[in-house]
């Protein structure tokens, strides 16, 4: 076909969906209505294709054509080692599938704009990049390789399709192994064309030196380690004990006898509880500190704030929110010091009903800086020594349990989805290395401090909500219908089974499930699987609820010292108690609360990345000591390429499936087992299994197990007869 009729052909299919009285319609029937001869119809195809690439129509998730809606699709490609990639676009339930061939230039967390094309990846649309509108990534770390007149830095982040090129003179001098910081200067050409190329701009040391692993997922992540000499000055310039000033006008709680309950090694403490009961009522006070008093808005130091987001707790450090100067100082709330705070004071029944509150500014003083050992000591090990050593607030202790165990009987009742998985500790030696990896349990005092953060941040969000002032609200949303039906096909293989509502699932079905699969093999897989089915919890301006609590009313008040949406909120109500928020402040945070929520979202998101990235380095390293060692793990995970295994400790690794000895094995995804062709056996999810460490990548974080040769896993494998041979 040549150019003139293709154009000619492009412009009556225009010309034909534009009119009003068009109904949308597949390419067949379109075909057909332009009586497209069979033999013509790969032309057609191209001809559409086309107008979608031009963005002159647009194609539905059902496949129909339509007119180009007004507004542009527009997100964040994520890309794939392999080259294809995804566009996640906010509030669309699908990522969009970009094929290799349609990446058109676009870089890992690029700002693009994209047009549908048709057909489709699984569940998933596929798309064409149309335009890349803003760069998301100006750097990149890698290790160093030279050659003999050029390097090129194979990055750390597996998304990355592509090692970036290095001229000799922009390599600063870096040597094979040289962990380093590279400013991308060319994104190159994408498909088959120009590779992305760079400068070396920092080098963080050779890839085994003590501390540059780490370093590099801190620089990968760009998270900012250190503070400005302007923001530290303003630290430094603040008060360093409470002054009368600071104190005027607010409620004196020092005399009211309260604790903190934390880690040993916690610096910031930015909570303490208080409580005393009375003619059948609970009294409990939470009481935060008043960090706003010292963080003044739109000052260097709210700037960095702001800009953090939220503290990163990694395995080997802490990159806070704000200097130790103030977190570790005036605004932690130490034993036996005057402090500044904003109390949320309860009164609630014997049914734990909140029956009246207040919210103050307040001041205190901390009678005992408590640990979560010590307080389960007294608790629940009734430890003689200890409860001698804090006899004066052992009743205050148990009347906390005895609160904390209605609280949560409460939530349990609407439906609250407690997840309880085994979390672990990972012990590094002075030069970094992991020595060991130790279980952390929940006790009594976790949970008491956990119900009582819950329902001050439940009482101060339905505060606010009727009032009807801007605020910062924790919003989680109803899980997609798709993802739960995938948990429910999933789970009846287990024998469990979920109901829906409306094509809705209600937390407490999903509450009834962790409740059922408690103690058994699958317990670990399926609480994931859960889990994942979920959305991710968001900062938003708008109150919809929490889905995962069951709750209408929720935000995050506790944690002024590590998350900004906490310290904002404070400063919302500060002014609405001082009568300060009048017409002219509430159109000022109208303006800004949705740039922070997003912000902070997106801070969050990174910080949880960044988390898990270190803990799966570190585990990875300390697997490599352990290298031939058998272990009884359970199958958390089957898929066409492997068997995953978890470990006691934590740590996951992989059988791949070329490995499995005895037999042929493929993955049946119906019933989401590894079968045996020949012999029948399969490897089911959540049973135990016997396995070796073959091999450690500690730069690629993964760890390969085999199955040892003469071991039968019998509790891992069944027969189905020779009548099921060949499935």
């Amino acid at each position: 076909m040549n150019k003139k009729i293709f154009e000619e052909r492009k412009k009556l299919i225009c010309d034909f969906v534009a009119e009003d009285l068009y109904v949308p319609m597949k390419e067949k029937e379109l075909a057909i209505m332009f009586q497209v001869e069979p033999q013509e119809r790969p032309e057609f195809k191209k001809v559409l294709e086309s107008l979608l690439a031009e963005g002159k129509l647009q194609i539905t998730k059902r496949g129909k054509y339509i007119k180009p809606e007004k507004t542009a699709l527009i997100g964040t490609f994520i890309s794939n080692a392999k080259g294809f990639g995804f566009v996640e676009i906010e509030g669309q339930p699908e990522d969009f599938y970009v094929p290799e061939t349609k990446v058109n230039g676009a870089f890992h967390q690029d700002k693009v704009e994209i047009a549908l094309l048709p057909g489709k990846r699984g569940m998933r649309q596929e798309a064409e990049i149309v335009a890349v509108l803003e760069r998301g990534m100006k750097t990149v770390v890698g290790t160093f390789e030279r050659g003999k007149s050029f390097g090129f830095v194979v990055p750390d982040n597996k998304k990355l399709p592509d090692d970036i090129f290095i001229p000799m003179e922009r390599s600063k001098g870096a040597v094979n192994g040289h962990k380093v910081v590279v400013e991308i200067t060319d994104y190159g050409k994408g498909y088959k064309g120009k590779r992305p190329e760079g400068k070396v701009v920092e080098i963080l040391g050779h890839i085994n030196d003590p501390g540059v692993d780490i370093l590099a997922i801190v620089k990968g992540f760009d998270l900012p380690m250190e503070f400005s000499e302007k923001v530290l000055n303003q630290a430094e310039r603040v008060g360093k004990e409470v002054s009368e000033a600071d104190m005027e006008g607010r409620k004196d709680l020092r005399q009211m006898e309260m604790v903190t309950i934390d880690g040993e090694d916690a610096k910031d403490l930015d909570d303490a509880v208080s409580l005393t009961v009375k003619d059948g009522n609970y009294y409990l006070g939470v009481h935060i500190a008043d960090v706003t008093n010292y963080v003044q808005e739109n000052s260097a130091l709210d700037r960095e704030a702001l800009k953090r987001g939220t503290s990163v707790y990694l395995v080997d450090r802490v990159i806070p929110m704000l200097p130790h100067t103030l977190s570790n100082g005036i605004c932690s709330l130490n034993e036996g010091v005057d402090r500044l705070a904003l109390s949320c004071l309860m009164t609630i029944d014997e049914k734990g009903v909140v029956t009246d509150y207040e919210i103050a500014e307040t001041v205190i003083n901390v009678n005992r800086r408590m640990s979560y050992t010590s307080v389960k000591k007294i608790l629940e090990d009734k430890d003689e020594k200890e409860c001698e050593t804090y006899k004066e607030l052992v009743p205050m202790f148990e009347h906390m349990a005895e609160l904390s165990g209605i609280l949560r009987k409460n939530r349990q009742k609407r439906g609250s989805i407690d997840f309880d998985f085994q979390e672990s500790k990972i012990l590094l030696d002075k030069e970094g290395h992991p020595i060991a990896i130790e279980p952390y349990e929940r006790n009594v005092a976790t949970k008491l401090i956990e119900d009582f953060m819950l329902l001050a941040n439940e009482t101060v969000a339905q505060h606010f909500y009727w009032m009807e002032l801007p605020f910062v609200y924790r919003t989680h949303e109803v899980p997609d219908t798709e993802k739960i039906r995938k948990l429910m096909t999933f789970i009846g293989n287990f024998g469990y089974g979920i109901r829906l509502k409306n094509e809705e699932v209600h937390p407490k079905e999903l509450q009834k499930l962790l409740g059922k699969i408690q103690g058994t093999a699958e317990e670990a897989l399926i609480s994931r699987l859960v889990l994942r089915s979920m959305k991710q919890a968001r900062y938003t301006e708008s109150c919809t609820g929490h889905f995962g609590l069951a709750c209408e009313y929720y935000c995050h008040f506790t944690s002024p010292i590590r998350r900004y949406p906490d310290l904002q909120i404070h400063r919302i109500i500060k002014e609405q108690l001082r009568g300060r928020l009048r017409t002219e402040r509430i159109a000022h945070y109208k303006s800004i609360l949705t740039e922070v929520c997003r912000h902070s979202s997106e801070m969050e998101r990174r910080a949880d990345e960044a988390e898990r990235e270190t803990d799966k380095l570190k585990k990875a390293e300390y697997m490599e000591s352990h290298v031939g060692e058998q272990f009884e793990g359970i199958i958390s995970g089957i898929t066409s390429w492997g068997i995953y295994v978890e470990l006691p400790n934590t740590v996951e690794g992989m059988v791949h499936v070329a490995s499995i000895p005895g037999d042929y094995y493929y993955y049946d995804e119906n019933s989401y087992e590894m079968v045996g062709k020949d012999t029948g056996k399969i490897y089911k999810l959540g049973e135990k299994l016997t396995i070796q460490v073959k091999d450690v990548d500690k730069m690629a974080k993964t760890i390969d197990f085999v199955i040892p040769y003469g071991e039968e896993n019998d509790r891992a494998m069944e027969s189905r007869g020779k009548n099921q041979k060949g499935r």
